[in-house]
């Protein structure tokens, strides 16, 4: 009897904390805002009054939300935009795509997502789930005018935040459905993975990623990626 009463008052306590404060969830966002829609809602505001033809999104996680931290002028000296948000999953980025991709109307998106899945951030998620939220977003953009550039998932052999998952063979079939994907629709695949890849499926270590990281590029990695990535948007020059 004791210990029904115990759970039951823990419960109760538990209930009172959800209702009485934020509530931290991972991928960001909080119970009210699970995509975390309101990070760049403001920005967003001010994005849509100045239009720019040559606007470019980055729809991403924290590999793309990192590169403005290790390369602020790629984004500074490019009309790029940088919508990426740390340890988001595929279907919060597809519950914020419209205010966070599709209203700022942008010339192309360019899609990074996936990782975050495969490492159950925000629950257990099969491959071919994670791919139809990609295949999702980028059938939205399409039908709004956007061009599409869906990038490969970097290599990845372990997460230091949720260890002994094994990834490396994972991010490789998700990358072969993403290429098929890609290939049979007619949109621009980023091959990240190929250049970056250690030989073992991890990143290189310590050209692209540190030692103690293994998932998130350093600034040689992301210079990298720059270069793939300009070359897809601008093949003429």
């Amino acid at each position: 009897m004791k210990k029904v009463v115990y759970i039951l008052g823990i419960s109760l306590l538990f209930i009172m904390n959800l209702n009485s404060q934020d509530v931290y969830i991972q991928g960001g966002g909080s119970l009210d805002d699970w995509a975390n829609l309101s990070q760049f809602s403001e920005l967003n505001k001010e994005l849509i009054e100045k239009t720019d033809k040559n606007r470019v999104v980055f729809m991403g996680n924290s590999i793309t939300s990192g590169w403005s931290n290790f390369r602020p002028n790629f984004f500074i000296d490019n009309p790029f935009v940088n919508r990426g948000i740390s340890g988001q999953t595929t279907p919060q980025m597809l519950i914020r795509f419209k205010p966070d991709v599709i209203n700022l109307e942008p010339r192309a998106v360019v899609i990074l997502a996936g990782i975050n899945d495969i490492a159950g951030n925000t629950g257990p998620m099969v491959l071919e789930n994670i791919a139809e939220n990609i295949f999702s977003m980028s059938e939205l953009a399409k039908a709004n005018g956007i061009d599409v550039f869906i990038c490969s998932v970097l290599p990845a052999k372990d997460f230091p935040w949720s260890p002994g998952l094994n990834p490396a063979e994972k991010v490789v079939r998700l990358n072969t459905i993403l290429k098929d994907y890609c290939s049979e629709n007619n949109i621009n695949y980023v091959d990240y993975y190929t250049i970056m890849n250690d030989g073992d499926g991890g990143l290189k270590v310590p050209e692209h990623t540190s030692a103690d990281d293994l998932v998130h590029p350093n600034s040689e990695g992301y210079k990298v990626m720059e270069d793939v990535i300009l070359k897809s948007l601008y093949p003429s020059n």
